[in-house]
C-alpha cells in the first residue's frame, strides 16, 4: 500500500510541475505581440529528502529566454526609433504550441498512473475485505 502511494505522490508531483509549465506556456503565447517580451522558460528540480532524491520534481526558478528580440519594422509605433523599428517579443508560437502539447501529454501521463494506483489500492482495499 505504501508504494501505491509513493506513486501517487510522483504522479502529483509531476502533474503539479506540468502545470507550472502550462502556466508559462500561455503567458507566452498571450504576450507574444507585446514589445520588449522575453519568452519564460521553466525548468524542472529533482526533489530531495535528507540527502536523498524522492524522484518527485519540482517547479524551479522562472527563467527567461535571452534570445535576441524581433526588431520590428514600424515607423509609426510608439517605441519606434529614429530608424522605425521597435524592440518585439522573442515568443515563436509554434515553439510555444509544441511545447504546451508536450506539457498537456505528460500530465495526462503523470494523471493515468495516479488514476491506475488509485485502482490498485481501491482492488487491495476490496481483496482485504473478503
Amino acid at each position: 500500500m505504501d508504494l501505491l502511494a509513493k506513486i501517487q505522490s510522483l504522479s502529483t508531483s509531476g502533474m503539479s510541475a506540468q502545470t507550472d509549465r502550462l502556466r508559462h506556456v500561455s503567458e507566452n503565447i498571450a504576450n507574444a505581440d507585446t514589445p520588449g517580451y522575453h519568452r519564460k522558460l521553466s525548468a524542472f528540480e529533482q526533489v530531495y529528502q535528507a540527502g536523498r532524491p524522492t524522484g518527485e520534481v519540482a517547479a524551479g526558478d522562472t527563467m527567461l529566454d535571452q534570445t535576441a528580440l524581433e526588431r520590428v519594422y514600424d515607423p509609426a509605433h510608439p517605441m519606434a526609433d529614429g530608424d522605425g523599428y521597435y524592440q518585439g517579443s522573442n515568443v515563436n508560437l509554434i515553439v510555444e504550441i509544441a511545447d504546451a502539447r508536450e506539457a498537456q501529454r505528460s500530465y495526462e501521463a503523470n494523471l493515468k498512473m495516479f488514476d491506475h494506483a488509485r485502482q490498485m489500492k481501491a482492488s487491495l482495499l476490496d481483496l482485504l475485505k473478503r
